[in-house]
């Protein structure tokens, strides 16, 4: 049964029927390594304005046998605060080895990796790749979601031709529709001219 949403955010999945979701959050395989505050199912919340962008991409990219698989979208603060917290113990490096190998824990804060504010809890932001239309398989970006480091970077280039071209297209279609990137970040994307953006939400997702 679907929660009643404030006004302006829809459940993507009413919009865009057979866009792939796979909240990071709503699992173990993640930079904490533990399902995260807020999140209470595998339902991807969006601003309307922002689902019906999204529906524009994953048409657009069906035309190249590719669909859109989210890995987060709407954030409650509840989640932030979670991501806070851990990163103020510094003694939980669990998935150290997996998604922040380079970067010392210590500086997450200083180096952009963790805020005590997310442009997701405005709704409008969202974190994703691409899928083989056919397959389901992920398509290679070159890094996994939320690596922390130099790699994850849009302008990175010491990856293959092939990786290269997968981080283009995606940003092509993002962009063409009306997303700006995060540069630090190939998986992340914001709404231009987002229509919640200096509210700050903190309803959970379910």
């Amino acid at each position: 049964m679907k929660a009643q949403l404030p006004d302006g955010f829809v459940y993507v999945e009413d919009i865009i029927p057979d866009i792939g979701v796979k909240l990071s959050y709503y699992s173990h395989y993640n930079f904490v390594g533990d399902t995260i505050d807020g999140y209470r199912a595998n339902k991807l919340i969006l601003t309307r304005e922002t689902a019906i962008a999204l529906a524009k991409v994953q048409s657009y990219l069906q035309s190249q046998n590719l669909c859109l698989i989210v890995f987060d979208g709407y954030r409650p603060q509840a989640a932030v605060d979670h991501f806070v917290r851990w990163a103020n113990d510094l003694n939980d490096t669990l998935m150290k080895s997996v998604f922040y190998p380079e970067v010392e824990k210590q500086y997450l804060f200083r180096d952009g990796y963790i805020a005590s504010k997310s442009g997701h809890s405005r709704g409008s932001t969202l974190d994703l790749g691409l899928i083989n239309g056919n397959t389901g398989e992920l398509i290679d970006m070159g890094t996994i979601f939320d690596f922390f480091g130099e790699a994850s970077g849009v302008n990175y280039l010491n990856l293959t031709n092939s990786q290269i071209k997968n981080r283009q297209i995606l940003q092509e279609a993002m962009k063409r529709f009306g997303f700006r990137n995060y540069p630090m970040e190939w998986w992340h994307f914001t709404l231009r001219n987002e229509p919640f953006p200096e509210t700050y939400f903190d309803f959970p997702v379910e």
